[in-house]
This record gives C-alpha cells, sequence and structure tokens, in this order.
C-alpha cells in the first residue's frame, strides 16, 4: 500500500571533500547567525529578551556541535 504513493530515490553518496566542504559552510552560516541574533538582542523589547536568549543558546550549541565535528576530521576552521 505504501509503494502505490511514494517513488523512492536513491540519494547519492557525498565525497569525503564534499562534506568537509559542506561543515565548514554550516559553520560560517551558524556564526553569521549567532552574530546577528547577538545584534537583535542588543536592540530587543523586554518580551523579546527571552525569545532572542533561547534562540543564542540553541545555535550556541550547534556551533559548539559542528566545531568539535570539524576538529574531530583536523579541519582548518578560520
Amino acid at each position: 500500500m505504501y509503494s502505490e504513493f511514494v517513488k523512492e530515490f536513491p540519494i547519492p553518496d557525498k565525497s569525503d571533500t564534499e562534506k568537509d566542504t559542506e561543515l565548514l559552510k554550516s559553520i560560517q552560516s551558524v556564526k553569521e547567525n549567532l552574530n546577528n541574533m547577538y545584534n537583535n538582542l542588543q536592540f530587543a523589547d523586554s518580551d523579546l529578551i527571552d525569545y532572542y536568549t533561547y534562540e543564542i543558546k540553541a545555535e550556541e550549541a550547534k556551533y559548539n556541535y559542528l566545531i568539535k565535528q570539524a576538529k574531530k576530521k583536523k579541519l582548518n576552521i578560520i
């Protein structure tokens, strides 16, 4: 029954260099998001301070995870 509605496509594997490049791009993107969030927090109304604080904490956790992954792969992070 399931196969009648869903068509499966194979997902091609990425090479190690493509994975490394994607990881570095993700780190850069998260870093830019964090900078924007810090700027937004400076000008936030009292109602939005908690929101930005939680968003920053979540983004920092993601950033720390990505940095650990890059260190495991011994990538040069600039």
